[in-house]
C-alpha cells in the first residue's frame, strides 16, 4: 500500500479546503492501494478530524495548534501568517518526511516550503497542485523553473490554466495534467437536496442567488450595483448572498446606503447551499477570478440557470464560452445588468441548463479519483 500525504495549510475555509478534502476522500474511498494522510500544519484541519476518520484518513499533527492566533484577513496580515507558518514548519516538515517517507506528497498551498525541501528526498514524488489564478512574477517563475526537473507532476483544475503553464514553459509539458476538482459528492447531494427549506421568500419574489466568502475577489459590491439597475426595470427579484468574510461590514453599509435593505439580503454562512438553490430562480457568479468555482458547479447540478463573469480562468470554460449560461465582461459597468435583461428574454433555458448540469458531472469525487490514479501511476 502506497502512502500519499497532502500538504495544504489553509488560513480560511476557501475552495482549496474542499479541493484538498475531497481529493483525499476520493482516493481513500475508491482505492485500497493508498494510505491517505493530511498534514495538520497548525491546527487548520482539526475541525475535520471526525469526517476524515469516517473515510480512514489520518491527520498528522506537524506542530501545536496555533490556528486561532494567526491573522487571517488582510493582505499584510495574511502574509505575516504565511511567514510564521513557513518558519514554524520548516524543520518539522523535514523531519516528518524523513521519518515517514511517503510515496507521494501533494502540495496545495504555501508550496515553496515543501518545494525547497524536495531536493533532499529522492524517493518521494512531489506533486504540485496549481489552483486559482497564480501571478507569475519573476520570483515564482524562477523558483518553479528551478524546481521543475525534480517535481514529479503538476496538476491544474482548468484546461485554460494548463495551457497557460505550457505556454510559459515553466515545466516539462509531459508533467502537466488537467485534473478537475472533486466538487460533487452525489450521495451527499441527493441527501441535502431534499432537506426541507424553512426560509420563505419575502413577498413571493423571485430569488437571484450568489454565494462565496465575502471578499473583494467575489466582487459582491459590483453585483449589488448591477442588481440595483435591474430593480429599476423589474422589481420582481430579490438578491440572496450566502457567505461570511471580511467584507461583510462594507457590504452591509453599501446595502443601507443604496436603500436596498428590503431587496438584498446577506444570509451569512450556511452548511447546506442546496436548500437555497432549490428555491432560487437564477445563480450569479460575479468573481474577479475563479478556478472553476465550486458554487457554479453546485448551481448547475441543482438545475439553476447561471450568469457568470468571464473572469480567469474557470467559469467561461465551465459554461463552454456562453453555450451553457450567460457570460458578461468581468467588472464592466452595465455588463451584468445587460445580462440580467438577456436572462429575462432568454428562450433557451432548458437546453443551456441541461448542458451545464451534464458538465457538472465532470467534477464528481469518483471522476477526480479515476483521473488522479492515472496521474499517480
Amino acid at each position: 500500500m502506497k502512502k500519499i500525504y497532502y500538504w495544504s495549510p489553509c488560513l480560511n475555509p476557501v475552495g482549496t479546503v474542499k479541493s484538498t478534502l475531497n481529493s483525499a476522500i476520493s482516493l481513500s474511498k475508491y482505492s485500497k492501494f493508498y494510505k491517505v494522510k493530511i498534514i495538520n500544519v497548525f491546527g487548520e484541519w482539526s475541525d475535520y478530524e471526525n469526517e476524515l476518520k469516517h473515510y480512514s484518513i489520518e491527520l498528522i499533527n506537524l506542530s501545536f495548534n496555533y490556528y486561532k492566533y494567526l491573522p487571517k484577513t488582510g493582505y499584510i496580515q495574511s502574509r505575516f501568517s504565511y511567514i510564521v507558518i513557513f518558519l514554524f514548519s520548516f524543520f518539522n516538515l523535514f523531519f516528518l518526511l524523513k521519518k515517514e517517507k511517503p510515496d507521494f506528497l501533494v502540495m496545495h498551498l504555501i508550496t515553496s516550503l515543501p518545494l525547497a525541501q524536495m531536493f533532499f528526498f529522492k524517493d518521494i514524488k512531489f506533486i504540485l497542485r496549481i489552483s486559482g489564478y497564480p501571478k507569475l512574477n519573476f520570483f515564482r517563475k524562477f523558483f518553479w523553473k528551478f524546481c521543475s526537473k525534480k517535481i514529479y507532476k503538476v496538476t491544474c483544475p482548468t484546461i485554460e490554466l494548463k495551457s497557460s503553464l505550457e505556454n510559459n514553459k515553466l515545466f516539462n509539458i509531459e508533467k502537466i495534467y488537467y485534473l478537475p476538482d472533486a466538487i460533487i459528492d452525489i450521495e451527499k447531494f441527493k441527501y441535502q437536496k431534499f432537506k426541507k427549506n424553512i426560509f420563505m421568500t419575502p413577498g413571493n419574489k423571485k430569488i437571484i442567488l450568489a454565494t462565496g466568502r465575502l471578499t473583494k475577489q467575489k466582487n459582491f459590491i459590483y453585483l449589488i450595483d448591477e442588481f440595483e439597475k435591474l430593480l429599476q426595470i423589474n422589481d420582481d427579484f430579490i438578491l440572496y448572498i450566502l457567505g461570511d468574510g471580511e467584507e461583510k461590514k462594507n457590504l452591509s453599509r453599501h446595502i443601507i446606503n443604496k436603500r436596498l435593505a428590503n431587496s438584498v439580503f446577506l444570509i451569512g454562512h450556511v452548511e447546506n447551499v442546496y436548500t437555497y438553490m432549490q428555491i432560487a430562480d437564477l445563480f450569479v457568479l460575479s468573481s474577479l477570478w475563479e478556478e472553476v468555482g465550486f458554487v457554479i458547479v453546485e448551481a448547475a447540478l441543482s438545475n439553476l440557470f447561471i450568469i457568470s463573469s468571464d473572469c480567469p480562468n474557470g467559469p467561461k470554460e465551465f459554461l463552454n464560452h456562453g453555450l451553457n449560461g450567460i457570460l458578461y465582461n468581468s467588472n464592466e459597468t452595465g455588463a451584468l445588468f445587460e445580462s440580467f435583461k438577456k436572462f429575462l428574454n432568454e428562450k433557451n433555458f432548458f437546453r443551456m441548463k441541461v448542458n451545464a448540469k451534464k458538465n457538472s458531472l465532470k467534477y464528481t469525487r469518483f471522476r477526480h479519483y479515476s483521473i488522479l490514479k492515472k496521474i499517480l501511476n
